[in-house]
């Protein structure tokens, strides 16, 4: 990946990676392994996580049995190491929402809950804008930098490929994130900062 400045957009700062990068999640390649590899849970605001207590009996049914019991033990979020809110797992491996179809692909199952009209929590942002990472600054700033992780590598040359900056390819999360005004201020940003169209 290239070096990125930033890009102030009200109260945000934004990686310019995040309009020159590629993306496009290559879920037939990947199976969604991002619900099950890394250290921790999905990272929650405070708000996702009182949503997340409010909806969890609507939301039960489209879990497994060891997800459920690791929500019963440990709750339907705990804090990690690093005093974060984050998704509870099941021993130490996967998302306690994740569910597994017949070839051991991931789904989410708060957003199968939501598809089925059972819940309006589609998922935790942090999951619904990835490759994005927010950043909370103590001087109350917001900042969006882009993640790189192995498992998603395939998912960048998908989307170089067929040319779709990373920005684009999260337009409905980042809107309902921070709104339609910061996302056309970032597709002006693209077209005056980078000549693109």
């Amino acid at each position: 990946m290239k070096t990125s400045s930033i890009i102030e957009i009200g109260n945000i700062l934004v990686s310019s990676a995040i309009l020159t990068e590629k993306f496009i999640c290559d879920y037939p390649v990947c199976h969604g392994a991002c619900c099950i590899i890394g250290d921790s849970g999905a990272p929650l605001s405070k708000e996702e996580c009182l949503l997340l207590e409010k909806e969890l009996g609507n939301i039960k049914r489209h879990l497994r049995p060891e997800g459920l019991l690791s929500i019963e033990e440990q709750g339907p979020f705990v804090r990690d190491t690093d005093g974060d809110f984050v998704t509870p797992l099941v021993n130490g491996e996967e998302c306690a929402y994740t569910q597994f179809d017949d070839q051991d692909n991931c789904f989410c199952g708060i957003e199968v809950a939501r598809n089925s009209g059972d819940t309006h929590f589609r998922k935790p942002i942090s999951c619904w804008l990835y490759p994005i990472r927010v950043s909370y600054l103590s001087n109350g700033l917001v900042a969006l930098n882009l993640h790189e992780w192995h498992i998603c590598l395939d998912a960048f040359v998908k989307g170089k490929k067929e040319g779709v900056p990373v920005y684009k390819f999260l337009r409905e999360p980042l809107i309902f994130a921070f709104g339609e005004e910061f996302y056309s201020q970032l597709e002006i940003a693209h077209r005056e900062l980078f000549n693109s169209k």
